[in-house]
């Protein structure tokens, strides 16, 4: 038995599929099929069942496989003890992102990343919070940028930057005279709002509840942008993080909310125990200095 046994079998219980193992793995698909036979008959147990159509895990195959997973994110923990030790701001770090921080952040922090930390091998993620979690907690994130919520204990955090919504009003919008906007400014308006999975929706949510506004349920956004083309369409109003709003837009209006002003906190999140903590300090560090309100 070797690791890479290990990680076949890990990855066929992720996807439940041979060939999309294989190509997980960087392997041909009679390689995995070959080790992961070998691996049954060490062990003494048929850990797969296998038929035309899919790819069946036996309980003793569940078991085993949860268990090799712990054993690799084990054995990738002694590397990362060794490679910080060695450099803590040098080789690869896995970064998630979340959709609505994503391609507003990353513009302003990789440069000054590639130049202050050139040994730093950066491999970006987007995806929605869930997804991001499952990442870290399953080791195949180092970290991750994201809006902190309140199930999030678990983990480890830096606080980045806090960032205010902006209402965000198409053009001729009764509330567009407003110097500044109070959340009850708001009651009675139908809002438009992104999907479900986005914690940006939730956190939008929360405060048009509270201001007595209603979501527009006739349509839910796969973006901001989508978000801010609605707007400007004149399909209704909705809230935006400051960073997603453009320095010159001639097509919407956009208001600030008077204190306390409604807004999110962007933290890097990591495990609890990681031993990269040298490294998410001084990723922290630049990423206040960049990103300012």
């Amino acid at each position: 038995m070797n690791l890479r046994d290990l990680e076949y079998l890990v990855a066929l219980q992720e996807v439940k599929h041979f060939r999309k193992a294989a190509e997980k793995c960087f392997v041909s698909q009679p390689t995995l099929s070959g080790q992961i036979s070998k691996l049954e008959e060490e062990l003494g147990l048929l850990l797969i069942e296998r038929t035309s159509r899919k790819v069946i895990f036996t309980h003793a195959g569940e078991d085993i496989a949860a268990k090799a997973r712990l054993i690799l994110m084990e054995v990738k923990g002694l590397k990362d003890i060794a490679k910080n030790y060695q450099a803590p701001l040098s080789g690869p770090i896995h970064i998630g992102l979340i959709p609505t921080v994503a391609p507003y952040v990353l513009p302003k922090i990789v440069p000054p990343i590639r130049e202050r930390f050139p040994n730093l091998e950066l491999f970006l993620y987007e995806e929605q919070t869930k997804e991001l979690i499952k990442g870290l907690e399953e080791g195949e994130l180092d970290c991750l940028i994201l809006a902190l919520l309140p199930d999030m204990e678990r983990f480890g955090h830096i606080d980045l930057y806090r960032e205010p919504f902006l209402l965000t009003l198409p053009k001729d919008h009764p509330l567009q005279d407003r110097e500044r906007i109070v959340l009850e400014d708001l009651k009675g308006h139908r809002v438009l709002m992104l999907e479900d999975g986005h914690c940006l929706r939730d956190q939008a949510l929360g405060y048009c509840f509270t201001a007595g506004a209603k979501e527009d349920t006739s349509f839910k956004a796969t973006s901001l942008e989508t978000l801010r083309h609605m707007v400007a369409a004149d399909c209704g109003i909705t809230l935006l993080p400051e960073l997603a709003v453009p320095k010159s837009d001639t097509e919407l209006v956009y208001k600030r909310f008077s204190e306390p002003q409604p807004g999110r906190v962007i933290s890097l999140v990591y495990r609890m125990h990681s031993v990269r903590r040298p490294c998410f300090n001084e990723l922290a560090k630049l990423i206040q200095n960049q990103i300012q309100f």
